[in-house]
Order: structure tokens, then sequence, then C-alpha cells
């Protein structure tokens, strides 16, 4: 059978990808708003740095497994990998329902944080391994709208649930339907995509790295300021996941309108990458890369004043949009610089370091909202995150898909 690339000859297979990391995000968001409720409400645990541990173990694990999910991918197949991934995500929702005490909670994360590296790197790789070089960024828009906007989707369902029925069991049986759902369709339905490689690695003008992690994380200068800006992006969204929903309560605000609130964040950032992901086809990726963190460290610095629900909403929205902008564009970025039998593994390194920034995320704005308030560890994370983009502004090279072979010439071989 012949082998092409493109989102036209491949849209089934696309389709049913962009369908399972559905199932992939609303994982995380059985989670989102009622985690740290259930920590004050249930376990009494008081100090944010302990609240934030399922988080910081959370982000830590994630972060290697898509280590190792990069440096496997070509050797254990796309596919299995995948399934793999879905078979630690069934226990989640369960041990959710019926932890006795906090380290259950915690030990779910470990499991989850498998099952999101698993999953989510190798749909991720499988995408832009079947779109080939024009459309990565519209594969990588279309990858994390479904997953993000699914998080947002079951965040907000079960921050109701919760609302009506109870902080637990009944969000958590929204997990078994999509765990369930996630490996039998990743089992019986997925094609690996190893063949794409193949026909891409014939064609392709990009030259190898010569050291993938340390290109990928420090001498190479876009995939560098590419991986640092993920770091620090998932390092703010590990805050807004552990401090938002308690900065939020201490306002007056109730569980629904908390699930609200955290919901848009995510729904702006899910729907947004319909549109930026095919932006990072046709525009600068560094001009998205740097905007969008501009726009994040802005937003987070506004959750310091806001004291109404419409404000909060808003300045939610607004860090939704900054995540959108970077988000796909991450990945592209990532793919543009890299040999098709490199980039499995560069895109490891780089989800390494920027699920990392979950843990660091967390451990920072735990210690420093312990220490010196809430209102502290988020204007600490605002400033890291403008930092951040004066790196990018920096140290960044302007390139565009037109330029991309001229790009390509000059800066990789760095």
């Amino acid at each position: 059978m012949e082998v092409k690339l493109g989102l036209k000859d491949n849209w089934k297979q696309f389709t049913l990808l962009v369908i399972i990391n559905a199932f992939v995000g609303g994982m995380v968001g059985l989670e989102r708003s009622i985690l740290p409720r259930i920590a004050e409400d249930e376990f009494h645990v008081a100090a944010k740095t302990a609240i934030l541990s399922f988080i910081i173990v959370f982000g830590i694990v994630k972060a290697c497994t898509n280590y190792f999910t990069g440096a496997l991918a070509n050797k254990a197949g796309r596919k299995n990998l995948l399934t793999i991934g879905w078979l630690f995500g069934i226990p989640v929702p369960f041990i959710l329902m019926y932890a006795s005490n906090w380290n259950y909670i915690v030990a779910a994360n470990v499991l989850l944080g498998i099952n999101q590296g698993l999953t989510w790197s190798s749909t991720v790789v499988m995408k832009i391994d079947l779109v080939g070089e024009k459309q990565r960024g519209l594969a990588m828009g279309l990858n994390e709208f479904s997953g993000y906007l699914a998080l947002a989707l079951i965040a907000f369902l079960t921050g109701w649930i919760a609302s009506e029925y109870g902080l637990r069991p009944y969000p958590f049986y929204v997990g078994i339907v999509l765990s369930i759902l996630g490996f039998f369709s990743s089992w019986l339905l997925v094609k690996d995509t190893r063949h794409h490689v193949s026909v891409e690695t014939t064609t392709s003008a990009t030259p190898k790295l010569k050291n993938i992690f340390w290109d990928t994380t420090l001498h190479n200068k876009n995939l560098s300021s590419v991986s640092q800006a993920g770091l620090i992006n998932n390092l703010n969204d590990g805050m807004a996941w552990g401090i938002l929903p308690i900065l939020l309560a201490g306002k007056g605000f109730n569980i629904a309108e908390v699930g609200i609130v955290t919901a848009i964040y995510p729904a702006v950032w899910g729907i947004g990458q319909l549109f930026t992901g095919k932006m990072a086809d046709v525009f600068c990726k560094k001009d998205l890369l740097f905007t969008g963190m501009i726009i994040q460290g802005f937003a987070l610095i506004g959750f310091l004043i806001a004291n109404s629900m419409f404000y909060f909403i808003f300045l939610s929205a607004l860090l939704g949009f900054g995540t959108a902008l970077v988000y796909p564009t991450f990945l592209a970025t990532v793919a543009d610089n890299t040999h098709p039998e490199d980039r499995a593994k560069s895109i490891g390194v780089f989800r390494l370091w920027r699920d990392l920034g979950y843990a660091i995320g967390a451990i920072l704005t735990g210690i420093i909202a312990d220490a010196y308030g809430i209102n502290a560890s988020i204007f600490l994370i605002s400033a890291l995150t403008v930092f951040s983009a004066g790196i990018i502004f920096f140290r960044m090279n302007y390139f565009n898909d037109k330029g991309r072979k001229i790009f390509k010439k000059t800066i990789i071989t760095e």
C-alpha cells in the first residue's frame, strides 16, 4: 500500500487520534476543579506545598515519561506506547474515588503522569508523522485543541457534579468512561505511523542533530528557546491549576463558580489553537511565541487585583489565549528544526523540560504561598513568564514557512 503524507490523505487516522487525545485531556480535567478542594475539605491538608504535591508528582512523572516515550518511539512503535499508556490510566479514577488518605491521591497522579506522558506524546508524534512538513502547525493546533477543550469541558462538568452531588465519588465516574474508550480505540483502531516517517526521511533536507538532548536543551538557539519557554508556560499552568481554585475560594466564590473560571482558561486555550495552529504555518514563530508569553505574564499579574467574577473570567480567557498562541507553535518549531528520525526524541526532550514546569511551578508557588502568601507566588510566576518572553526575543531567530530552507541552512547546523 502506498504511503502518502498530508492531512487529506490521512484524515481518518488523524481524526481518530484527535478524538483519542480528547480522552487524554479529559483525564487531567477530572482533577482540575476539585482536587485542591478535596485536599482541604476531606483530608484537611492545610499547607499549600502539601496540597500541590499531587501536581509536583504528576509533573515529574509525566516529564520523565515524555522523554522515554520520545526515546522509545522508533523502537517500540507509537501505537504500542499509546496503548500501554491507557493501561496506566484505567486505575486512576477508581483510586481518586476511594482514596482513604492523601497519599493515595498522590499515587494516582503517578499513574496519571505515566498515562499522559505515553498517550499525549504518542498522539503528538503520530499526527506530525501523518501530515508532513507543510501542515505541522495545523496538526498541532487540532491536537492541542481536542486535548485542552476536553480538559476544560471535563473540569466544568466535574465542578458541576461536585456542586450537585458532592466531591466524591460521582465526578470521577467520567474518568472510567474516558479511560475505557481511550484504551479500546487505541488498541483496536489506531495504526502505527512508522512507514510515514520512512517516507519523509527520504525527502527531508534537515540535517540530523549531533546530540539530540543537549541541542534541544541548550545548544540550538531555537530549540533551547522553545524548551525554556515550554517549562515556564507549564510552570504558570501548574500555578493556575493548584493556586487559582484556592485563590477564588478565598475570595468567596463557590465551587461551581470556581469550576467556571478554571474551565474558561483551558477552553480558550483549546479552541484558540484551531486558529493559532494554522498561524504557526504562516507567520513568524518567534513573534507568536514572544506575544503569547507576554500576554500570559500580564494576565497573571491581573489576577492580583481582580475582585469580581467578570474580571476573573476575562483574565482566565486572556491567559488561555496567550497559551494558545504558544502551544502548537512550540511543537511545530521543534518539528521544523529536526530530522524525521530525530523528531520523536527531540519532542520528548522538549516535553521533558516543558512538563517539569508543572513540578517546579507547584514547588515554587507552594513554598512562596506558605511563606509570603498567594499573591507573592502569583507575582513571582508572572515575572518569570515575562522574563521567558525576553529570552525568546533576544535568542531566537526570525523565520517562517516561506523562509524555512534559508533558516535550516543557517541555523540548524549551529
